[in-house]
């Protein structure tokens, strides 16, 4: 089966501010309906790309092409098919969920009762048609980001730009609004979402771009680039720190390379092909050995250990 075609393609985008270098040739290619995160630190150009690609800041060199559109010769027709989320929620809290709703669909051009229609659709779709009629400042971190990205939808925009949606949110918060992201990109939308937050590329993205010092450093799905770590790994935790060095023996018998051993947490990781074969083979030998292990487990890779170097 085919790929979607590209709903966002950027071939070595460039900007720098002075002496600072922002963009050091970006490049990223977004099939259309999917979801892309842009992973990595501050300050690694993530939310330049995206003001780049929104049409709000001009990069020096490269090319950009936004729904069909080239973002530095015809920016009108990309921000005719776009929206765009910042890290804070951009409602008027002295104004109901239904009243701001209803002002982005006015602002937008959109007859009374479209947007009345439009509005009283989104809240449905997110959730809030219960608390439609209160004060946004009533509402939760959660609700008022839900509001928010409701209100980036009044026009169905092909592609939803996404910039950290979840920071400073709690975990329920943060899952209402991951719940909303999964709904739209269900619903046919590309969604390209920066985030500092592992997790949230872990759970949300089709695929990932880590980004460092203004460039790609590491592209794919997240099991891909986990893939790149070294895969799974058996943990052992020995109830007996002595005992330590005999359970990294037997983990040695099945580990792909030698373990890593901390003696201060009594812990040893060791990397493993055959996962579930592995684990029993160590399970017994611990048992043969008389050794107790306060926890024995296999974990999967983390985005965390990606490099962005």
């Amino acid at each position: 089966m085919s790929r979607p075609a590209p709903a966002i393609e950027a071939e070595g985008l460039q900007k720098r501010y002075g002496a600072t270098t922002a963009l050091a040739g970006l490049d990223l290619t977004v099939p259309a309906g999917t979801l892309h995160g842009l992973l990595g630190p501050n300050g690694a150009g993530k939310t330049t790309a995206v003001r780049a690609l929104a049409t709000l800041l001009r990069f020096d060199a490269g090319r950009a092409v936004v729904a069909g559109w080239d973002v530095r010769t015809a920016p009108e027709q990309v921000r005719a098919r776009i929206a765009l989320t910042g890290q804070y929620a951009a409602v008027d809290e002295t104004l109901s969920g239904r009243q701001n709703l209803v002002l982005f669909g006015r602002l937008f051009h959109l007859p009374p009762a479209v947007a009345r229609r439009r509005a009283d659709e989104l809240l449905d779709r997110f959730g809030l048609a219960g608390a439609a009629g209160r004060s946004a400042r009533d509402y939760s971190g959660g609700m008022r980001r839900r509001l928010d990205l409701a209100a980036s939808l009044i026009l169905r925009p092909e592609v939803l730009f996404l910039d950290e949606p979840t920071a400073a949110l709690d975990p329920r918060s943060r899952n209402q609004v991951w719940d909303a992201v999964r709904s739209l990109v269900a619903g046919g939308c590309t969604v390209l979402l920066t985030t500092q937050h592992l997790e949230e590329a872990d759970q949300l993205a089709d695929r990932i771009s880590v980004v460092d010092a203004g460039r790609v450093v590491a592209e794919g799905t997240p099991d891909e680039l986990k893939a790149t770590i070294g895969g799974d790994r058996i943990e052992v935790v020995v109830r007996d720190r002595a005992q330590l060095a005999d359970a990294a023996r037997i983990a040695a018998r099945v580990g792909a390379a030698e373990p890593d051993l901390d003696p201060e947490t009594r812990r040893l990781s060791v990397p493993v092909t055959d996962r579930v074969g592995a684990l029993t083979a160590v399970a017994r030998g611990l048992d043969d050995a008389g050794i107790v292990a306060a926890d024995l487990g296999l974990r999967r890779p983390t985005l965390d250990a990606i490099p962005v170097t």
